[in-house]
C-alpha cells in the first residue's frame, strides 16, 4: 500500500507512489520513472460526454480511442469455423455507427448491454465496406453502479472531459489516467519557475494549477488556460536557450576575414557568363560583412531547389580565401561531395588550378578529401590542406578524421546539414585555430516558426528565386485506378530520350527486405503495406519490358566509391539514358539534360524529399516532368500529400504541408536526442504568436540576466525542458 501521507515530488520514483508493479509497467512500455515524467505525459486529447467523437471521419488504420454508446448486440455463429461471434454496434449520437466484434467471447453481452457508454479502443479496420475494431479494450462508464459506484465514476470524469493518453497496447489510455489520478493526490507541484512578471505581462496561471487542470480539467476553459501555460513553458526554454546561445556566439573572438577589391573573389565575379540573382547578390552582401566581422558568422542560407546556394557559397569561400583562410565544404555523401568538386571546379576554372600549367597565378587550389582516397592521393591531398595551398577543401566525413590538419581553417560550409549530427559538426569546427565562421545550407525551405524554434540562434538568409534559363517542372500523380497511365509514363521516358534528353528512374530501396537511404515510415493512420520497391528489383524489370534497348545505369549508396562516380560520370556525359537510383540522387547532382523523373512507390517518401528530387530536373532550357507513381488510393493521407506536391513548386507552402503531417518532436529535434523530452504540446504551426512572444520574453530577460543567475528556478527548469543534447543540436541546427 502506498502511503497517501507521502508527499510526491516530480524528482519521486513512481515506484514509491504507484507500488513496484505499476511503475515497472510505465517505464517497460512508457519510459516513465518519475512522478514527473508522469504528470508531463499529457493527454493527446480529450473526449467529451454529450460531444461525440465523429464516427464518419475515422481512417482506416488509424488506432482509435472512442467515447461512444452500445446501439444493438448480435451473438451468431461463425461461417468458415466453430465458434461464435458476437458484433456490437456502437454509436456517437451524430447517426455514424461502429462494429466492434469478438469471436467466441459471447459472454461480454452480458456486460456490453444497448444504451451502455464507453471507451472502447483499437485499430480501425474494413471488413466489406464497414469500419470495424477488431476484439476492442473497452472500459465501460458504470452508469448502472451503485450509489458508491457512481460516486467514484462522477469523480474519475469529473467535468465529462476524459483525457485520452499516448498509449500502448499493455497500458491504455484509462489505465494511465487512474496512474495520474493516484500520483496527483500527493503531488506537490515544484515552485513556479517563471518571473511574476512574465506571468503577470502574459495573463499565465500558475504551475501548480496548469500541472493539475491538463490532466483533471474543471472546464473547457481551464484546460485552455493550463495547456496555454505549458506551452508557453515549452517555447520560452527553447527561445532562452537559443537567445543564450545566440549572445554567447556573438561575443565570442573570431578572425575578420575581410573583402578585398582585387583578388580571387573580384576575378571569380569578372568571369561570370551570368549576372547574379538579386537574392544572390543580397546574400552575398550579408555574408560578405559577416566574414568581415571581429565574430565568428553563423548564419543558415535557406533556398529552392536549384536557386544557386552554391554559388553564394563558393563567393563566401573565395572571400576568406583572399584574408589568408581556407574554406571547407562538408558533404554528406561521397557521390554529393565529388558532384560539388566537380561544379566548383568547373566555376572556378583556372583559379582553382593554381600551381598547374594551365593554372591562374591569382588562384588557389580545390582538393577533395573522402574516405575512399587511395593511400598515394589521401597523402597528397591531405598535404595541401595541412599546409594551406589548398584554399577550398571539399569532402565527406573524411574530413572530420584525426590526421585532417588545416592551415587556416576560417570557413566551414555545411551542405544538408540535417544530415549531419552535432559531434560531426563540432569536429570540423574544432580543426580551427579560432571559431571559424559557420554557413549552413539547406535545400529544403523552413517555415519561418521552424526557423525561429530550431534555428533561433542563427541568422537567416533566404534565396526565393530561380536563376534565369530555368525550365518549369510539371508533376503528377500516376494512380493505381489507371494502370494505362503507369504505361504512358515509360512511353514518355522513351519520348525524352528519342528527343535527346535523359530521365531518373527512383525507388524507396536498394533491394534488401528494408526500408534504406531515407525512406519515409507510414504515417500512424496508414495501414500496413508491402515492401517498398527496390532498385534491383525493378532495374531487370523495366530492362527487359518497357525500357527495352535503352541504356540504362544503376546508382545507390552502397555501390563501391569508384563504380557509383563511373556512372554518375557516364550519365552526366550522355552515355546513358535512364538512371535507376535511390535517394541518393536527391541533392546535388546536376545534369541539365536530364528532363522526367519517375519516382515508383512516391507515398514512401516526404514532402520535403519529394520536393528535392524532383528539383533534378528541368535544370537545363527543356522543361522537365515528375511522375509521382503510387498505390495510395484517392482519398488516404498518402494520396492527399501527393496531390499537394503535385499541385505546386512553392517549397515554402511545401514546408507547412510537411510540418502540418510530421510529429512536432521530430522538428524539434527528438530524433537526434535519445534522451526523454518534455516538449509535448508546442505546435510550431498553431503557436507562431506565442513562439513569438517567447522569444521577445527571452531576449529581454537575457539582456537582463545573461546567465539567469537571478532566476535558478527557471534555469533549473530550462535545464529540465531542453536537456543538453537537444541545447547542442538547436545550438548547430
Amino acid at each position: 500500500m502506498t502511503d497517501t501521507k507521502t508527499v510526491t515530488t516530480t524528482g519521486t520514483p513512481l515506484a514509491k507512489v504507484l507500488g513496484a508493479a505499476k511503475a515497472k509497467a510505465l517505464a517497460t512500455h512508457l519510459d516513465l520513472h518519475t512522478a514527473g515524467y508522469l504528470i508531463y505525459h499529457f493527454p493527446r486529447r480529450y473526449d467529451q460526454r454529450g460531444e461525440h467523437t465523429d464516427l464518419g471521419k475515422l481512417q482506416v488504420g488509424e488506432q482509435v480511442t472512442l467515447l461512444a454508446q452500445v446501439k444493438s448486440t448480435t451473438v451468431r455463429p461463425m461461417r468458415q469455423r466453430r465458434g461464435t461471434m458476437l458484433e456490437i454496434t456502437v454509436g456517437d449520437g451524430s447517426g455514424a455507427t461502429l462494429t466492434c466484434t469478438f469471436f467466441n467471447q459471447a459472454w461480454r453481452e452480458r456486460e456490453l448491454r444497448t444504451g451502455r457508454w464507453g471507451l472502447f479502443a483499437g485499430k480501425v479496420t474494413d471488413f466489406r465496406g464497414k469500419r470495424q475494431l477488431n476484439g476492442p479494450a473497452y472500459q465501460l462508464l458504470r452508469a448502472d453502479a451503485t450509489q458508491d459506484e457512481a460516486a467514484e465514476e462522477i469523480e474519475e470524469f469529473a467535468g465529462a472531459l476524459i483525457p485520452v493518453y499516448p498509449a500502448a497496447v499493455a497500458l491504455p489510455t484509462w489505465t494511465i489516467a487512474r496512474y495520474v489520478r493516484e500520483v496527483l493526490e500527493t503531488f506537490q507541484p515544484p515552485h513556479d519557475p517563471l518571473p511574476g512578471t512574465v506571468r503577470a505581462s502574459r495573463n499565465l496561471i500558475g504551475i501548480g494549477r496548469a500541472l493539475r487542470e491538463i490532466h483533471r480539467p474543471s472546464s473547457d476553459r481551464d484546460l485552455q488556460l493550463a495547456r496555454y501555460r505549458l506551452k508557453w513553458d515549452e517555447a520560452f526554454a527553447v527561445q532562452l536557450t537559443l537567445v543564450q546561445r545566440k549572445a554567447r556566439a556573438a561575443a565570442a573572438p573570431g578572425r575578420s576575414r575581410p573583402r578585398t577589391e582585387t583578388g580571387l573573389l573580384a576575378a571569380f565575379d569578372a568571369a561570370l557568363p551570368y549576372e547574379l540573382t538579386g537574392g544572390q547578390a543580397r546574400v552575398g552582401e550579408e555574408i560578405a560583412a559577416d566574414l568581415a566581422g571581429a565574430h565568428p558568422m553563423h548564419r543558415l542560407l535557406q533556398g529552392e531547389v536549384g536557386s544557386g546556394k552554391t554559388l553564394v557559397a563558393v563567393r563566401a569561400m573565395l572571400q576568406v580565401v583572399d584574408a589568408g583562410g581556407q574554406a571547407a565544404l562538408l558533404a554528406p555523401t561521397e557521390v554529393l561531395a565529388t558532384q560539388h568538386h566537380r561544379s566548383i571546379g568547373a566555376q572556378l576554372g583556372a583559379l582553382g588550378r593554381a600551381g598547374e600549367l594551365d593554372g591562374d597565378p591569382r588562384g588557389t587550389q580545390l582538393t577533395l578529401v573522402t574516405g575512399s582516397l587511395g593511400a598515394a592521393a589521401r597523402r597528397a591531398a591531405l598535404a595541401k590542406v595541412a599546409d594551406g595551398s589548398a584554399g577550398i577543401v571539399v569532402g565527406t566525413h573524411a574530413l572530420l578524421y584525426e590526421g585532417v590538419d588545416f592551415h587556416d581553417l576560417g570557413l566551414v560550409v555545411v551542405d544538408e546539414q540535417h544530415r549531419f549530427g552535432v559531434e560531426q559538426r563540432d569536429a570540423l569546427r574544432a580543426k580551427a585555430a579560432q571559431p571559424p565562421h559557420v554557413l549552413v545550407m539547406t535545400a529544403t525551405p523552413i517555415p519561418r516558426t521552424v526557423a525561429m524554434t530550431v534555428y533561433g540562434d542563427l541568422e537567416t538568409s533566404t534565396l526565393s528565386e530561380l536563376p534565369r534559363g530555368r525550365s518549369p517542372i510539371a508533376s503528377h500523380v500516376v494512380p493505381p485506378e489507371r494502370p494505362a497511365f503507369l504505361e504512358r509514363a515509360w512511353q514518355r521516358v522513351r519520348e525524352e530520350v528519342k528527343a535527346g534528353h535523359q530521365a531518373y528512374v527512383v525507388c524507396p530501396r536498394i533491394g534488401s527486405t528494408e526500408a534504406e537511404e531515407g525512406e519515409e515510415p507510414p504515417a500512424d493512420n496508414e495501414p500496413a503495406r508491402r515492401p517498398p520497391l527496390a532498385v534491383m528489383e525493378v532495374a531487370p524489370i523495366l530492362e527487359e519490358g518497357p525500357l527495352h534497348g535503352l541504356r540504362l545505369g544503376i546508382l545507390h549508396g552502397k555501390l563501391p566509391t569508384e563504380e557509383k562516380d563511373a556512372v554518375m560520370r557516364r550519365f552526366a556525359a550522355g552515355q546513358l539514358d535512364v538512371l535507376i537510383a535511390t535517394t541518393v540522387i536527391e541533392v546535388g547532382v546536376d545534369v541539365p539534360n536530364a528532363t522526367v523523373m519517375i519516382i515508383m512507390d512516391a507515398d514512401r517518401f516526404g514532402v520535403s524529399q519529394l520536393h528535392q528530387l524532383r528539383g533534378r530536373v528541368g535544370r537545363g532550357s527543356a522543361p522537365g516532368i515528375c511522375l509521382l507513381v503510387t498505390e495510395a488510393a484517392e482519398g488516404t493521407p498518402a494520396r492527399e500529400r501527393l496531390d499537394a506536391v503535385a499541385s505546386t513548386t512553392d517549397g515554402f507552402r511545401l514546408a507547412e504541408l510537411d510540418l502540418e503531417q510530421r510529429r512536432e518532436g521530430d522538428v524539434l529535434g527528438a530524433s537526434q536526442s535519445g534522451k526523454h523530452s518534455h516538449l509535448r504540446l508546442l505546435s510550431l504551426l498553431r503557436d507562431s504568436k506565442l513562439i513569438t512572444d517567447a522569444r521577445t520574453e527571452a531576449l529581454e530577460l537575457v539582456a537582463e540576466d545573461p546567465t539567469l543567475a537571478k532566476h535558478p528556478a527557471l534555469l533549473a527548469s530550462v535545464a529540465a525542458l531542453v536537456d543538453e543534447e537537444r541545447a547542442e543540436y538547436l545550438e548547430k541546427g
